[in-house]
Order: structure tokens, then sequence, then C-alpha cells
């Protein structure tokens, strides 16, 4: 069944398609009538609906029920070091099909990816589009977004707001803290995770943040940091759904 995600809403039970997504849905998936498809709107609904033909560029799809959010009971920001290669694609997708809310990539000082001004632009720009593209595929009811490049001292800034922050640290022994951070969350809460770089976290970035984050383990092992992601969205996601 194909996602879309539009900003207009239900009127007298009919829901209008435009732009880029209608002309996919009827000139590259060539939606058939009567066919279903899944419409999440901007005001947090989500229905099932049937195709009842193009009207012209649009496309006009009847509400045949509401159906409820798939989004998780807290809000998870992900503040993820930015790694080399394609590994941050990789986070992306499997984060937000994980429930991550907002993601924020963040040039630590041992990133080996060192990004000028306009790398970031296109970068982000291409992140995005792979956030839309996972949200569509995983039924998510919003698109998550990818925030602009941070600093770490922006980024733990940016933080503070929150209601928890955690970060796995290389250096933290025993998954006893981890445990009782995780029996600890609340419905509602938001949620930062900090993932270190390929080096680490740098002695000054844990000094910043030791007072206000929580530092949790991953294991004995040491992963890689888009393991690292995807292994703490999977903690959290499942914490998540149960509250």
């Amino acid at each position: 069944m194909q996602q879309v995600f539009i900003d207009n809403s239900p009127v007298d039970g009919v829901i209008t398609i435009t732009g880029q997504d209608a002309h996919h849905l009827i000139r590259v998936v060539r939606l058939k009538n009567g066919e279903k498809i899944r419409v999440s709107c901007s005001d947090g609904s989500n229905y099932i609906c049937q195709v009842n033909g193009p009207s012209g560029d649009d496309l006009i799809v009847d509400v045949i029920e509401e159906v409820p959010s798939t989004e998780l009971n807290n809000r998870i920001y992900l503040f993820q070091a930015i790694p080399k290669g394609d590994r941050i694609e990789t986070i992306i997708e499997k984060c937000v099909e994980l429930g991550v809310y907002e993601i924020i990539p963040v040039q630590m000082k041992n990133c080996i990816v060192k990004l000028d001004e306009k790398k970031k632009k296109n970068k982000l720009a291409r992140y995005q589009a792979i956030a839309e593209s996972a949200a569509k595929q995983s039924k998510r009811s919003i698109i998550p977004s990818i925030h602009e490049i941070m600093d770490f001292k922006q980024a733990y800034e940016y933080a503070c707001d929150l209601d928890v922050i955690l970060l796995p640290y290389e250096c933290k022994n025993g998954m006893k803290d981890t445990f009782d951070v995780l029996a600890s969350l609340k419905k509602g809460q938001s949620i930062g995770v900090f993932i270190g770089p390929e080096g680490g976290f740098d002695p000054s970035e844990i000094e910043l943040v030791k007072d206000r984050a929580k530092l949790i383990s991953l294991g004995g092992r040491i992963l890689r940091t888009d393991t690292a992601a995807i292994c703490s969205l999977s903690m959290l996601m499942l914490k998540c759904e149960e509250m």
C-alpha cells in the first residue's frame, strides 16, 4: 500500500493529493480506481483511502477509515556524529524506520569527515529525501526532519531543552545504568541520544555534557557508529512502545 504525506485535511470525506505526489501516483505507480493508499495529514490524522481517479493533475481519494498514528509515545532526537562514507545514509534510513523524531548531524572533534558549507547544504537535501523515503516505506505518520549540521557545543545547547539526554560511551562499564535509565523513562518525555564518531568522543566533549547527560553502555563490545545508532534507537523504540 502506497503512503503519502499531505498538508491539507479531508473535506467531506475526500482528500485531494497534489504536486509531485499526485504525479508519482498517477503517472509512475499508475494507481487504478478502487485501489487503497494510506494518507497522513499535517494535523496528525491518518487515513486509509480509496482512489477515486485523477482530476487534472491532482489525485482524488475517498476516506474509508481513520487509523491510529504509528508514532512513538516519546520524541527521540538523534545527535549523530558525521561518519565517513555513506554510513550516515544507512543511519537515517534505519533510525527513521525505528521511530526517530529528528536527526541532527554533528561535526565532532574526532570526525574524520570535514564538510564545507556548500557540501553541507547538498548533503542536507539528500538526507531529507532519504528520511522521506524511509518514512513512506515504514508507514510513519510524520516525516522526521534532518536538522542543519551543528558542532558539538551547538548540539549540546540544543539538547538541553529536552527532558533526557543519553550518551552511549565506550568507557562506561556494565549495563546496570543502562537498564536503570531505560526503566526511568516516562511517556511523553523528549529524549536526546548522542552517538560518537569512529574515533570516539573527545574528552572535552564528555566533560561538557557529564553534568546533564546520562552516560550509558551498549555492552562490552565496541560498536561502529552506525551500529551504535541503530542499537540505541532499537532499545528506545521497545521501551517507548510499552509505555
